[in-house]
């Protein structure tokens, strides 16, 4: 008698059933969490190490800007420059330096003491002032010719005004500076200055020009400056008021001063610094973006790395 065989019993328990996690298992997640954590502590020390160079570099600045306030003779004398616009200069560094120790140490203690909300600050701010440089960089590429202008109206309008507000002299110092570095005189030629009240002359005297027209260099009288001209009320009619604080400085205007107007000057130095600007000013922005991203980082493992850690431990 035959004896039929049924179908083959199947098994309903898998043969390769999944193996519970071992030691194995969570030696490596230990390794890569590790691994993550060195990686944000590289991060952190980066952070700081930056960042607090940069909050010395900050105080370096507001020192100077304080120096300025409080001596500024010896400021003058440290710098070797007689023309230089100190009182716009001071405000400067001084703000310069408060804000790059507020920006550094956010930077700083939001690294070290690993706290989210001084590093999503610290990004915010980073942030605004990239926004603000790319900002700036469009206007003045595209408001270029209406900038033009309006830099030359300022220029002219600080020439006219020169000497007659003894109480707003940081245009004119700034003026002067310009003039004494890129070695020009007035805007357009020194015939700008021959409409200034104060500088012109009479039948006796000749027109003069700022001492920052001054051309130096072609000349080996030394004694030039010994012979400043000071200008009195008397001279030159009962409008011109000289400083209380210093008395104008002036050569004559038919003496050795520069012949070239600093448009032409200013466009020359520009020309030829602007590979130097636009380095500078990528260099600024790369790393501006190399700390946002670093800060960014950080700030988002933190509470991800550190609970992952809490898991395995």
């Amino acid at each position: 008698m035959e004896t039929r065989e049924g179908p083959p019993a199947v098994s309903l328990v898998p043969s390769h059933s999944q193996a519970p996690q071992g030691p194995a298992c969570v030696s490596s997640g230990q390794a890569k969490m590790s691994a993550q954590e060195s990686c944000l502590s590289l991060i952190k020390y980066f952070l700081f190490v930056f960042n607090l160079f940069f909050f010395a570099l900050g105080c370096l600045i507001f020192c100077f800007g304080i120096w300025i306030l409080i001596d500024k003779t010896s400021f003058v004398s440290f710098v070797g420059l007689s023309f230089v616009p100190l009182q716009t200069w001071s405000k400067i560094l001084a703000i310069s330096g408060v804000l790059t120790m507020g920006l550094a140490l956010l930077g700083c203690v939001g690294a070290l003491k690993e706290l989210r909300s001084l590093l999503g600050l610290y990004f915010g701010i980073l942030l605004l002032l990239f926004a603000t440089q790319i900002t700036v960089g469009v206007l003045i590429s595209t408001q270029r010719v209406r900038l033009e202008r309006r830099v030359k109206e300022l220029v002219l309008s600080t020439i006219q005004n020169y000497g007659s507000d003894p109480e707003e002299t940081a245009a004119e110092e700034s003026w002067d500076y310009t003039q004494f570095q890129l070695r020009c005189c007035g805007w357009h030629s020194p015939q700008d200055w021959l409409q200034v009240l104060i500088l012109r002359g009479n039948k006796s005297e000749a027109d003069r020009v700022p001492c920052s027209c001054y051309n130096s260099s072609t000349t080996n009288d030394s004694t030039v400056f010994e012979k400043i001209y000071f200008s009195q009320p008397g001279q030159l009619g009962l409008r011109a008021r000289p400083r209380p604080s210093a008395d104008l400085c002036s050569v004559p205007a038919d003496n050795h001063i520069y012949r070239e107007g600093c448009a032409k000057s200013l466009q020359r130095w520009l020309h030829n610094n602007l590979i130097s600007i636009v380095g500078i000013c990528l260099g600024i922005g790369l790393l501006e973006l190399g700390f946002m991203t670093l800060s960014i980082f950080m700030c988002r493992n933190l509470d991800y790395v550190y609970d992952r850690l809490a898991r395995y431990r």
